[in-house]
């Protein structure tokens, strides 16, 4: 379970206590083997921010309670192939400057090759800007930053472990960083600046300060977050870091590829379902969070303004109930009709229950296709956490990913159940189904030929 945050005066309490450990050993005393291990790693070479103390306390507890150990150091000497192996997650606090040397780096570099996650915070974009594979795995580095401020941070990804707590908007104060190159065409985008609400971006418009990718091998979270000694102490901005970390370490899974040109079906406002339409059985509640959750059943949500041929569709959702059991599934390529169950008859659903028989659990194509079930075990986050499917749909061939993974790939030969071109719909299936979805959006691809 996430953090539901800390008071500050036990982060207060703890910094004292662990002040001089950042500066200490670089290898701690062995943790149990089962157990997941984060180095927290605050050297720096240059500009240092007097919060790493209450950043090393925050991370602490946050692994507390978050399942993981954590060991605080400021010896790049721990920057070795043995001793790396040991980690699931190198956190860089605010490291500025050059903080490793060329073997260090290589043994840093080999460890993200194996699977290794990085979590950069703050500073970690002002570090090591002579060393090119660092620059892609932090993403961006920095280039200037205005006076401390509020601003207001617009979330973009409500699926990822590390916003998916947050509203759509989140406001508040820090030192905002403009970054030397935008990495949304390389990363995924989890959080961006509105650069209106705040004097001093220089980004255009366009200004992310919080992202994830899967790089090399690895993988690894950057949030711009952490200037301040405040910031480790505020329950959200905790759960920001605890959900970055926790997706680095494996422990959460969340589709981290760069995702661009999606036009939203649905974005949490009840305007934006002005073209779906309800049928069947049951219905689906608007929450004050922008989530639709399923009542009742069994009937169809489905958008009804237009049909689609060559897509890819995206869109987040959940399970409530504690076993897996709660049924619902996504439907394509089906004709419009006031009876829910023509998709069912003509359409094919992507299936969400992740307690049937293969052929009809997450990720299959009901009753048609079992999804690769060690894959999708893998890639599943359990009920209560959020998941991302992409369906795309290209001529007859029909793939879904789950959190970035790809789980099943299936065509079509049975032509009354043609994907060239049909509607798109969610399902609410019965009283005791409660499946929760949020951010629809779909990206229009260029149609496959006969």
């Amino acid at each position: 379970m996430r953090s539901t945050g800390f008071a500050a005066t036990a982060v207060a309490a703890a910094a004292l206590l662990l002040g001089c450990v950042a500066a200490g050993p670089a290898h701690a005393a062995p943790h149990p083997d089962h157990a997941r291990q984060v180095l927290v790693f605050s050297k720096t070479a240059g500009f240092r921010h007097d919060s790493i103390p209450d950043g090393i306390a925050a991370l602490r507890q946050l692994g507390e309670t978050g399942g993981f150990f954590v060991d605080a150091t400021e010896d790049a000497g721990a920057f070795t192939p043995a001793n790396l192996r040991r980690y699931d997650a190198v956190v860089f606090l605010s490291t500025t400057g050059d903080v490793l040397d060329d073997t260090q780096q290589r043994a840093f570099e080999g460890y993200i090759h194996q699977g290794g996650g990085y979590v950069g915070v703050h500073a970690a974009a002002d570090t090591e800007y002579d060393w090119a594979f660092y620059g892609g795995l932090a993403g961006a580095y920095f280039q200037s930053h205005p006076a401390i401020q509020p601003a207001t941070v617009n979330v973009e990804d409500r699926a990822h472990p590390a916003t998916s707590d947050l509203a759509r908007t989140w406001d508040r104060t820090d030192e905002w960083y403009n970054y030397r190159s935008n990495p949304r065409s390389r990363a995924h985008v989890l959080a961006s600046l509105d650069e209106s609400s705040y004097l001093g971006g220089t980004m255009n418009g366009d200004h992310p300060i919080a992202w994830c990718q899967d790089y090399q091998g690895g993988r690894a979270f950057y949030t711009g977050g952490g200037h301040t000694k405040e910031s480790y102490a505020d329950p959200a901005f905790r759960r920001h870091l605890l959900g970055g970390i926790r997706w680095a370490i494996g422990a959460a899974q969340a589709d981290c590829r760069p995702e661009n040109g999606y036009t939203p079906l649905f974005d949490g406002t009840q305007a934006s379902l002005a073209g779906w339409k309800q049928t069947g059985p049951g219905s689906f509640t608007l929450d004050a969070d922008g989530t639709l959750t399923s009542t009742g059943g069994l009937g169809l949500l489905w958008y009804a303004d237009r049909s689609y041929g060559s897509y890819s569709l995206k869109l987040d959702w959940k399970m409530a109930g504690a076993d897996g059991d709660d049924n619902s599934g996504v439907f394509v390529g089906f004709p419009p009709s006031d009876d829910p169950w023509s998709a069912v008859n003509n359409g094919y659903e992507v299936q969400i229950d992740a307690t049937d028989v293969p052929e009809k659990t997450t990720g299959a194509v009901y009753s048609f296709q079992s999804a690769d079930l060690a894959k999708r075990d893998r890639a599943l986050n359990p009920p209560g956490e959020w998941n991302t499917y992409e369906i795309r749909v290209e001529g007859e061939h029909l793939r879904v990913w789950l959190n970035g993974v790809k789980i099943n790939d299936f065509t079509n030969t049975d032509p009354a159940r043609s994907l060239r071109d049909g509607h798109l719909g969610i399902q609410n299936h019965g009283a005791d189904d409660q499946v929760s979805f949020r951010d629809i959006r779909i990206k229009e691809l260029p149609a496959q030929g006969s």
